[in-house]
């Protein structure tokens, strides 16, 4: 049976603001080139229109670029040796295009224990929804991390 692990359970749940972030152009284009992505609905505006879009669409994974400049707030209440990324999925919703401004919120989904080999280990999985500027929501990131107690 894993341990139980000591943390802020007033969070869980609860919606907390985690910024406003634009898509652009460039970044859409600069996304692309860092990912190897050459699918012309994210790199050709002009074919993008052809299918029907209305401007340069953002690859599904998008959002990602966003997710680093969340602020959460510290979740555990006990000392932590060691913390890792442990996971990510992208849920795309809709379409996000260059010039849609998008607001995140970040939701603390759970929190659990393992006991490995080396000791307990605890796992913080948020959740964050991004919404466009027509109150749409294009997309959800879900993360977990790894903290080595």
């Amino acid at each position: 049976m894993a341990t139980q692990v000591e943390f802020n359970r007033s969070l869980l749940g609860q919606p907390l603001p985690a910024g406003t972030f634009t898509v652009s152009k460039e970044g859409i284009l600069a996304f692309c080139r860092a990912v190897g992505e050459t699918n012309p609905l994210y790199t050709d505006e002009e074919w993008a229109r052809r299918q029907g879009h209305p401007t340069l669409l953002a690859p599904p994974t998008y959002p990602n670029l966003f997710i680093r400049h969340l602020g959460r707030p510290e979740v555990l209440s006990v000392p932590v040796r060691q913390r890792m990324h442990a996971g990510q999925a992208v849920e795309p919703l809709r379409p996000i295009y260059a010039g849609d401004t998008l607001s995140a919120t970040t939701r603390l989904k759970d929190v659990y224990t393992k006991t490995g080999r080396t000791g307990t280990m605890a796992f913080i999985v948020w959740e964050t929804t991004f919404t466009n500027q027509r109150g749409e929501e294009v997309a959800r990131v879900r993360e977990s991390f790894m903290a080595r107690l």
